[in-house]
């Protein structure tokens, strides 16, 4: 790939729209022949964190939108997603791995994004995550 691929988009806070934008990322990454292992791991991640802003940032107010940035170099790819909501604190999200959570569903969205992207930050506000992937690098954790 010769030059970065950027593009930002508001979609109305729906998982249909998600979906859309969800595959244009994924389809950006299959044409500059990124790895399918890395291609998966960056499809469900974008679920994950879609659903979420959807679901929990704008509790599914139909009246709120939810932002997406994308921005594709030949060995990195990057995504900003930040919803309309009151945020919250990622220090408060229940561990799921721990025994008095494993029947509890909370938590299992971030640290499925957490274990296969290279970069995961939010805001402080807690409604803006930055999600990244280096060109076939595996977490190891």
């Amino acid at each position: 790939m010769a030059q970065t691929v950027q593009f930002d988009v508001w979609i109305p806070n729906d998982t249909a729209e998600a979906r859309e934008v969800q595959e244009r990322i994924v389809g950006l990454m299959e044409q500059n022949a990124w790895p399918m292992r890395d291609c998966f791991g960056v499809r469900l991640s974008l679920e994950e964190a879609l659903v979420n802003a959807i679901k929990h940032g704008n509790r599914m107010d139909p009246d709120k939108k939810v932002y997406i940035a994308c921005e594709l170099s030949a060995d990195e790819i990057t995504v900003v997603i930040e919803d309309q909501g009151d945020g919250f604190k990622i220090a408060e999200v229940p561990d799921p791995t721990e025994d008095d959570n494993l029947e509890k569903p909370g938590g299992r969205g971030i640290m499925l994004i957490r274990s296969f992207m290279t970069g995961f930050e939010y805001n402080d506000k807690g409604n803006q995550l930055t999600i990244s992937k280096k060109l076939g690098v595996v977490n190891e954790e």
